[in-house]
C-alpha cells in the first residue's frame, strides 16, 4: 500500500492541521511517481485530494462573561459511513487568539468520505488558566457536498458550570440547513515568468468563467501570508487543488490577479493551466 501525503502537518503551514487521513493511491500513480523519480510530488497529491472532503468549520463563542477558553479544543464529525476521529482545532483562519468571547473562529478539516454528516462531538481537554467555555454554535460547510449545517449549542463546556461536561454531542438544526449545487475540484497550475522581478508576495486570486455567463467566486490561491511568501517566485511552477463552483465542461476565460500591497507585489505571469478533476482524481 502506498499512502502519499505531500502536505504540511504544522499549525502555521497549509490549513493548520497536525494530523491527516491518507488513502492508498492506484498502482498507476505509484509507477508514475517512480518514473518521475519524485520530481513531480504534487501529482500523487491529486488523487489524495480528490478522495477527500474539505469542511469549513466555524465556531462561535458566546458573548458572556468568561465565555472564552484557553484549553485545547477538538471536534469529531460523524457521518453515515464513518467519522473523522479527533481533530484538534489549532489554527483559526480569522483570529490569532482562538475561542475568545463573542468571536467566530474558522478552521479547515479534511477527511475521507464519511457519508452524510449526522452529528458532531466538540469539547476540550480542560487544560490551561481559563478552561471554561460557552459554545454558542458550530457551522460546518462542505462545498463538495453542497451543504451547510448549523449545530446550535448555547451551553457551557465547563467543570464548574451547567452539568459539568467539557464535551458535547450536537445534532444539526434541520431548519437552518442550507443546500446548494456542489463544488468541484480544479487543478490550477500557475507559471511565473523567468525575468527580473517577476515574483510576487501579494495575495493572488482567480475566477473561472464558463458558458452562459456562469462564473465562480473570486478565490485566493494561498491559504495564508506564509504561503504568499513561498509561492509565485521567479521562474516557479505552483500547483493548487481548489474547490469552486462547477462552470461546466468549457472554461471560456479566467480572471487572475492580486490584491497589491507590500514591497514585492508586482508580478509577471507566464501562463496558467487548469484541469477539472473527476471523482477518481484523473
Amino acid at each position: 500500500y502506498y499512502f502519499p501525503c505531500q502536505r504540511w502537518l504544522a499549525v502555521e503551514e497549509d490549513d493548520g492541521q497536525i494530523a491527516r487521513e491518507l488513502v492508498p493511491v492506484d498502482e498507476a500513480f505509484v509507477k508514475k511517481d517512480s518514473e518521475n523519480d519524485g520530481q513531480s510530488p504534487a501529482t500523487l497529491g491529486l488523487e489524495q485530494k480528490a478522495k477527500s472532503t474539505t469542511y469549513t468549520v466555524k465556531v462561535k463563542t458566546g458573548d458572556k462573561k468568561n465565555a472564552g477558553t484557553d484549553a485545547n479544543v477538538f471536534i469529531i464529525l460523524y457521518g453515515s459511513k464513518d467519522d473523522t476521529g479527533i481533530v484538534s482545532l489549532k489554527a483559526s483562519k480569522i483570529n490569532k487568539n482562538k475561542f475568545e468571547r463573542g468571536k467566530v473562529d474558522e478552521f479547515t478539516v479534511e477527511s475521507v468520505d464519511i457519508g452524510d454528516l449526522k452529528k458532531i462531538k466538540i469539547g476540550h481537554d480542560n487544560k490551561g488558566n481559563s478552561t471554561g467555555w460557552f459554545l454558542e454554535w458550530v457551522e460546518i460547510d462542505a462545498p463538495s457536498v453542497g451543504q451547510c449545517l448549523k449545530f446550535p449549542c448555547g451551553r457551557w463546556l465547563d467543570k464548574s458550570e451547567d452539568d459539568g461536561a467539557v464535551e458535547r454531542i450536537i445534532f444539526p438544526a434541520e431548519l437552518q440547513t442550507i443546500e446548494y449545487i456542489p463544488f468541484v475540484p480544479y487543478e490550477i497550475t500557475v507559471y511565473t515568468s523567468d525575468i527580473f522581478g517577476a515574483g510576487t508576495d501579494a495575495d493572488v486570486f482567480i475566477v473561472l468563467y464558463g458558458s452562459d455567463g456562469i462564473c465562480t467566486q473570486q478565490k485566493s490561491l494561498c491559504l495564508n501570508k506564509r504561503e504568499q511568501r513561498m509561492y509565485f517566485e521567479r521562474n516557479s511552477v505552483n500547483q493548487f487543488i481548489v474547490e469552486l463552483e462547477d462552470v461546466g465542461d468549457i472554461i471560456e476565460k479566467i480572471r487572475i490577479g492580486h490584491k497589491g500591497g507590500g514591497l514585492n507585489s508586482g508580478w509577471h505571469l507566464d501562463r496558467v493551466t487548469i484541469r477539472r478533476l473527476l471523482p477518481n482524481g484523473k
